[in-house]
């Protein structure tokens, strides 16, 4: 055998096990890299705990069981005593032959047998199942993979050996001729699909997806519910295979001037020397750098590895960008975003429908909570109607700029405030700067609310400065854009009449110079807090018919977003208020 094996190109034991169990788990987790906890992977990285603690090396298989120049040594230097080990743990191995590597949890070994004998022992963190095998097929085939690649090694290897940890049960699985050609042959399926760039199709109403670790990103009910046209009465329900909401949240820091470091697991925010506030890693979601904030290298490198996007707003609200870890390796919903950016017709499918849907969203939230007249409710409703026959993205742009006349010119009956002042009076949208304290906690809570769409899209691996109605503009996210549109009302306008109409956000808030409104730095945080609250709001999903919070519907239609680019569902469907 070489020394030293090509294992980029190699396919793990372990994506084989998941390709068993579902092909598009195995292309979520092999090919786009997608990896995601729950309670069962926890429990399975406590079961593997010992076995991992330390890699040993496998004696070869026709050695003696002493060499020449002394001692077999293990893996850091030590001598192993007069005869090989009889147990192996975290054992590393691969094979160019059949295209697989693998670290096996355990290899029993025999080397005094004539051929010298191995049995890999597979570590499970769950109960011995109760059926004829006692064991699932996955696991057999993991199993088998790595009686192969031990026979790859010259051991003689006729079994393998299950070990369930909740059940404390060792199960035999024979390595019989019908469990060897099933594991090749799903070894040739694993490898084929592994160069594929379609999503396989979900499972349908299947028990394997409320356990897996992975629903929430698979969606398997949503994409299979999306691809029903028209809709089947009889379907299942759709399951909510993921969190309502999540327990990690940002982590706004807004104190000019301060640094962010870390110490262990935990952020610690400093400033001229006096700790100002912590809050541990797992607990945040994303920190959001507010103007003049400084952030340690090593705080931003443990950041990245963990997947937690650091976001750049100015003091003005002016959103900068994002830095995030390569926690992707998959490039191909960027290329179909690309391909559909460049299809005029699919393009225009999508702006009509983000269109239509933001003017639903605004007449209702206008109807609901203020007094509009009827003839600016019936206009409205016209204009969504022509946003569903437009002919073009520019014919779309007049569409949408007269339902925003017509949603902004009536937008302040919605406001109540408490010791209402003549600095509330709101009469039409204005920015850059915007001239009155309404104005200016919209600005900045569409600033907040791009932040949010624009984390959402790169976290699915998409391009958020290229998109379908918004056209690409140099430090503009136009698809964190075209995504936000319809829930501007639902999200960021919610948020300020809340604000304003709860007293939140008061009069001393804002600061007037010239012709600009500024919103102070007490105003901003109490803006952010009502933000954040409507955020965390559960909302029934109008086309799921699920209860999730905004947050995480933003995330899931960041998602559905990117398998409308590569065909997964048929069409992209965004949130409309019943």
């Amino acid at each position: 055998m070489p020394t030293e094996l090509p294992f980029d190109d190699l396919l793990p034991v372990r994506m084989l096990n998941e390709y068993a169990y579902c092909p598009r788990l195995f292309h979520l987790m092999h090919v786009e890299g997608r990896w995601a906890d729950n309670v069962y992977t926890v429990e399975g990285r406590h079961a593997h705990r010992r076995v991992d603690r330390l890699d040993h090396v496998l004696p070869e298989a026709d050695a003696g069981a002493e060499e020449e120049d002394g001692p077999r040594k293990g893996k850091e230097g030590k001598d192993d005593g007069d005869a090989p080990p009889e147990v192996a743990r975290s054992v590393p191995l691969g094979s160019a032959a059949l295209g697989l590597t693998a670290k096996l949890d355990l290899v029993s070994l025999d080397t005094a047998a004539d051929p010298p004998e191995a049995a890999p022992v597979e570590t499970k963190r769950g109960r011995a199942p109760d059926n004829p095998e006692r064991s699932w097929e996955p696991e057999r085939v993991q199993l088998m993979a790595q009686g192969l690649l031990l026979r790859e090694h010259g051991y003689c290897c006729d079994h393998g050996v299950l070990y369930f940890a909740a059940s404390r049960t060792r199960v035999d699985v024979p390595f019989t001729e019908a469990l060897q050609g099933r594991t090749l042959e799903l070894l040739r399926q694993a490898q084929a699909a592994a160069r594929a760039r379609t999503l396989p199709p979900p499972l349908e109403d299947s028990p394997k997806c409320a356990g897996c670790s992975l629903n929430g990103i698979c969606l398997p009910d949503e994409t299979l519910a999306l691809r029903a046209v028209p809709p089947d009465p009889e379907a299942p329900a759709i399951r909510r295979l993921y969190p309502a909401r999540d327990e990690a949240m940002p982590l706004y820091v807004q104190e000019q001037g301060a640094r962010v470091g870390k110490q262990g697991a935990k952020l610690l925010i400093r400033k001229e020397g006096e700790q100002l506030a912590e809050a541990r890693l797992k607990d945040v979601s994303q920190l959001v750098l507010c103007g003049n904030v400084q952030i340690t290298a090593q705080t931003l490198h443990q950041l990245c590895e963990a997947a937690v996007p650091v976001v750049h707003l100015s003091m003005g609200h002016w959103f900068y960008g994002v830095t995030m870890g390569l926690t992707l390796k998959n490039a191909f919903d960027r290329a179909a975003q690309f391909e559909t950016a460049q299809d005029p017709a699919r393009c225009l499918a999508a702006a009509r429908q983000l269109v239509a849907d933001k003017g639903v969203n605004q007449r209702v939230f206008l109807r609901r909570n203020g007094q509009p007249p009827d003839a600016a409710l019936r206009d409205m409703a016209a204009l969504i109607a022509r946003a569903h026959e437009a002919t073009s993205v520019a014919g779309l742009l007049g569409v949408e700029g007269n339902l925003a006349r017509h949603y902004f010119q009536h937008f302040a009956t919605m406001l109540h405030p408490r010791g209402i002042e003549t600095e509330w009076d709101f009469t039409a949208r204005n920015r850059r700067p915007p001239r009155d304290p309404v104005n200016a906690m919209l600005s900045f809570c569409y600033a907040l609310l791009t932040k949010e769409c624009a984390v959402a899209l790169l976290g699915e691996g998409l391009e958020p400065h290229w998109g379908l109605y918004h056209q690409p503009r140099h430090g503009r996210p136009a698809l964190a854009l075209d995504i936000m549109e319809p829930l501007r009302p639902l999200i960021a306008d919610s948020a300020v009449v809340t604000a304003v109409n709860t007293g939140m956000v008061q009069r001393r808030h804002f600061q007037h110079g010239g012709t600009a409104c500024l919103l102070q730095p007490a105003g901003r945080k109490a803006l952010i807090k009502a933000f954040e609250a409507r955020l965390d709001q559960l909302v029934t999903h109008p086309v799921f018919d699920y209860r999730c919070s905004w947050r995480a519907a933003i995330r899931l239609h960041a998602r559905l977003l990117a398998r409308y680019f590569r065909g997964d569902v048929p069409a992209y469907v965004s949130i409309t208020t019943r």
